[in-house]
């Protein structure tokens, strides 16, 4: 503990000097709202690197992100301590909650619901169920997989629903909550960049609404479906690594330890809470079901399916907001829960009542980690993160153009993970690439293609990333040990894929770039485990 405590204290001591050295430049320029010395430089990229950089050395999430928040702060603030601290609660905390209200609330709900459901019974008898139907530890990740796949609509949805359901039939198996957690984390997103009827296909089709492409933002994004190589090639990843039975990196001892130890890595208090004997398997399912019709119909609520898309579908989905309509039908759901398990009498409505503390005490790390998170993001958008990726990336396409989705999915990777969100990335470079690209080309196709590939990427791989937050929330495992375990795999298909885009660039058919990537991704399974069976023996 000592050593530990040593090595903190001259991490934070090499940040602060670098601060202070920094400072010199920044301070030197007097006047101006802006700081000059570092606004649309690679400076407004260092706060989420200073945090990440921590997050993995000292396996602290909650310390790492505050400090990068404050040392945004004190680039921004020109290194004036009380204008720092006025952007730190202000422009940072206060704001994040504000800006983020609806998606905590949608947490608390979730969480507990899932209270109710565990209460009730429902859990254990689906656990149960799951004993005699998933026979395997290849199926129980298989069938997580494919619930994953299933729950296109959120990602924030697909991450909680899916932990929560399969929480039981993994623990059964023996399948570490880290690899629970990549599982969720590595179908959430990519799952949502490639379906239409999505709240990430409404996003991406609103930033491009407005920019001259030549079709509607929702065909762009459906044209870039076959080329988005790490969305696709990461289900690849994930059916071949199942089906191989092998790991590897940081991940091959967390399973290890499940297997043969019992030791899943879970977060879960150590007193099993009683659950209700009479509980069935639809006490679970009905809930889930009914949660997932809820929210589909918030969404085409709030966009306005009833009112000013009138009838329009698709429309309703591009016109929505997932912080109002996820809480919009969540909320609906907890009152027929509700009252469903004490029409039951699984519980008296006292017992439900108990379970709504309980739901909120679950989902405090996540909202913490996340309102840290965010409050980073905006830091980083204040310093100009935004203007230096965009002066970059034109910077890049007056070079090798065919090379430009592979540079563009390299940037995008860069961005999401420094920043700790994909739709921030891709709203920032679409309209560059779009920029960029002829209209109508297939390589403006292939250009946002790589985009929104490398967004998702880069938000699979970093620490302050929402979705990666909720991912480790649905498997109540510990964060940065999700992080640090998915990190070699995540980084394994963008390799893949960036070969792919370099290929794309100059072939341009989907159907034969698509087919190589796929081959590539089982080669190199079967190369790593080549590998990892020798280093056993």
């Amino acid at each position: 503990m000592r050593r530990q405590s040593k090595n903190l204290w001259r991490i934070l001591a090499v940040v602060l000097v670098i601060c202070a050295a920094l400072a010199v430049p920044v301070l030197a320029d007097e006047g101006g709202e802006e700081v000059s010395g570092m606004f649309g430089t690679f400076w407004a990229l260092v706060p989420p690197i200073v945090a990440i950089v921590l997050a993995l050395i000292t396996k602290e999430a909650y310390s790492s992100l505050f400090i990068g928040v404050l040392v945004g702060a004190l680039f921004h603030c020109q290194f004036s301590p009380v204008a720092t601290l006025d952007t730190i609660v202000n422009d940072g905390l206060i704001t994040a909650i504000a800006d983020n209200a609806g998606i905590f609330l949608f947490l608390v709900i979730l969480g507990t619901i899932v209270a109710l459901v565990n209460a009730s019974g429902g859990s254990a008898a689906f656990g149960r169920w799951a004993e005699k139907n998933i026979k395997s530890r290849v199926g129980a990740m298989i069938a997580t997989f494919i619930l994953g796949v299933l729950i296109f609509i959120d990602d924030y949805f697909n991450c909680l629903t899916v932990g929560s359901v399969m929480r039981p039939v993994t623990d059964g198996h023996k399948i570490s909550r880290v690899k629970l957690a990549y599982l969720i984390d590595a179908t959430a997103a990519p799952v949502c960049m490639i379906a239409p009827v999505s709240s990430w296909a409404a996003a991406v089709s609103g930033v491009a609404a407005d920019l001259d492409t030549g079709i509607s933002g929702i065909q762009l994004f459906v044209q870039a479906i076959p080329y988005n190589f790490y969305s696709l090639l990461t289900f690849v990843f994930i059916i071949g690594l199942a089906v191989m039975k092998f790991d590897y990196g940081p991940m091959k001892l967390h399973e290890m330890n499940a297997k043969l130890n019992g030791e899943l890595g879970g977060l879960d208090s150590t007193t099993e809470e009683s659950s209700n004997p009479k509980g069935k398997v639809i006490d679970l399912v009905l809930p889930v079901v009914v949660l997932i019709i809820f929210c589909v119909i918030g969404m085409i609520y709030v966009g306005g399916f009833w009112d000013g898309n009138a009838g329009d579908f698709i429309a309703a989905f591009g016109d929505t907001d997932a912080f109002v309509a996820l809480p919009w039908g969540s909320l609906i759901v907890l009152v027929l829960t509700i009252i469903y398990v004490v029409a039951r009498r699984l519980m008296s409505f006292k017992d439900a009542m108990a379970c709504v503390p309980k739901g909120f005490i679950a989902m405090v790390p996540p909202i913490t980690i996340l309102t840290l998170a965010v409050s980073l993001k905006s830091m980083t958008s204040a310093l100009g993160a935004a203007e230096f990726v965009h002066d970059m990336m034109f910077g890049a396409a007056q070079g090798l153009y065919s090379m430009l989705p592979a540079i563009i999915f390299i940037v995008a990777c860069i961005l999401a993970f420094a920043s700790g969100t994909s739709w921030g990335t891709f709203g920032i470079l679409i309209p560059i690439v779009i920029a960029v690209f002829e209209p109508g080309t297939t390589l403006l196709t292939i250009g946002i293609s790589a985009c929104l590939a490398g967004a998702v990427c880069g938000d699979h791989c970093s620490p302050i990333s929402d979705t990666t937050i909720m991912a480790s929330a649905g498997a109540q495992c510990d964060h940065i040990n999700h992080v640090s375990t998915q990190l070699p795999y995540a980084i394994t298909v963008a390799a893949v894929s960036f070969v792919s885009f370099i290929i794309a660039g100059f072939v341009q058919n989907w159907i034969i770039c698509l087919a190589i990537g796929a081959v590539l991704t089982v080669v190199t399974l079967i190369v790593l485990k080549t590998l990892t069976g020798k280093k056993e023996v």
